[in-house]
């Protein structure tokens, strides 16, 4: 089954750019089947990881939370299984 993390962090006005450098830095333990951020409006990054995993796998590494001063509010996070193509 394949999993998705999703992750979702708002940065302080103007400060996007650097959230999204700081959210590509970020190692993980072991890498994810496949890895992409976004940006959007009002300086929000996501950054979605997909693993072959079960849905409730505890094990799975998530991105950490930023540095407090470089974000408006906390990280969302969610978790998404596949249901197919279409």
């Amino acid at each position: 089954m394949t999993v998705a993390l999703m992750w979702e962090a708002r940065a302080t006005e103007g400060r996007g750019a650097e959230l999204v450098a700081w959210a590509r830095e970020q190692k993980l333990p072991e890498a994810p089947s496949r890895r992409e951020t976004f940006q959007a409006p009002q300086d929000r990054v996501l950054v979605i990881t997909w693993w072959e995993a079960s849905y409730d796998a505890s094990d799975l590494p998530e991105l950490p939370d930023p540095p407090r001063d470089l974000v408006t509010r906390p990280v969302h996070r969610w978790r998404f299984e596949a249901v197919g193509e279409g």
